[in-house]
């Protein structure tokens, strides 16, 4: 079982910043994402689009932020689940918890923060009939380890950047490649989009455009899926592995069940300290909600800030509380 002062859930900027604020208190964290990296929406949506009003930036990139964050933290040295979704929340004898995840990861803490952005990102999934049967069988909505699809057959689908950005990594690495759009254009990066073409166009993988996959078949693993062209032909294909990359949907999964006063689709927090109805959770960022919230980074950097004061008397309940700028003391390590 891991154990840690401070369990984030969610690796967003405002869980990162989280990070650092508890450093500064000499408070350590473990961040848990679904999502496989760090960055939460601005790593898996954005990266590349620049953000205006971080204060100190006239402009910065999302990545660029989400990285900057990471090395803010590193002196903290925070540990990381990620891919994983949290599913419950056990409250123990000596008031601290254990989170457990859908892989089985167990996190025993003093202090539960809420990070989660917009709610745990979960996949869009293709209308195929029989496609949950298969999930974990060959069948996934995300790339966790690309060694694992090493000299495979793997059919991906779908037409934004991550279709196309695995679809270029997994050309050196799978036996076979094929990407299946329903379009014969693509919303990803122009570039990302040429390089497929050229790819195709080499012969290193197979682009099937104006289709859709219909149907999967496999006995106890997947090794079939059907595609549907837009003139109704139906062709099959080998496969070891299908990635449907039809991007993310936010909810708030299990954490909706926690006990917290929920808000339409968000925590309701004191603004004190932005903590929860349930003693030692708290909710920051875009996952919260009180009068006047605004849904900015740097308004969660503020929660985070205030947050991790309260969160003190829970982690050191003999100590007294010193504030102390940064300015003065610097920035302390362990």
């Amino acid at each position: 079982m891991i154990t840690t002062d401070i369990c984030i859930i969610g690796a967003g900027p405002v869980g990162l910043f989280a990070v650092f604020e508890a450093g500064l208190l000499k408070m350590r964290c473990h961040l848990i994402d679904a999502l496989p990296q760090v960055g939460g929406q601005l790593s898996e949506i954005y990266p590349q689009k620049p953000i205006y009003d971080i204060p100190g930036y006239p402009a910065i990139n999302a990545q660029t932020l989400v990285d900057n964050l990471m090395d803010q933290i590193a002196p903290f040295h925070p540990t990381f689940t990620l891919g994983e979704r949290v599913e419950t929340l056990e409250k123990q004898d000596d008031g601290s918890y254990v989170i457990t995840t859908s892989d089985g990861t167990a996190v025993r803490c003093q202090v539960v923060v809420i990070a989660g952005g917009l709610g745990c990102f979960e996949p869009r999934k293709p209308d195929i009939v029989n496609l949950e049967q298969f999930e974990g069988r060959g069948v996934a909505y995300m790339v966790k380890n690309p060694e694992q699809l090493r000299d495979r057959r793997v059919v991906l689908a779908g037409g934004g950047d991550s279709a196309l950005d695995w679809t270029i990594f997994l050309a050196d690495i799978a036996r076979e490649v094929t990407l299946v759009h329903r379009s014969d254009t693509f919303r990803g990066a122009p570039d990302s989009a040429e390089k497929v073409f050229e790819l195709a166009q080499e012969g290193r993988i197979n682009l099937v455009l104006q289709s859709n996959i219909t149907s999967i078949s496999g006995n106890g693993h997947l090794n079939q899926v059907s595609i549907t062209a837009k003139d109704k032909t139906v062709t099959s294909l080998p496969a070891d592995n299908l990635i449907p990359l039809f991007g993310l949907t936010p909810k708030l999964g299990p954490i909706a069940d926690w006990g917290l006063n929920i808000d339409k689709s968000a925590i309701s927090v004191n603004t004190t300290d932005y903590a929860t109805n349930v003693e030692r959770v708290y909710a920051i960022g875009d996952i919260n909600t009180y009068p006047g919230k605004l849904k900015l980074i740097l308004c969660g950097f503020h929660e985070a800030a205030l947050m991790c004061q309260s969160a003190f008397k829970y982690v050191y309940p003999s100590q007294k509380l010193s504030f102390k700028y940064t300015t003065v003391n610097g920035v302390p390590t362990f």
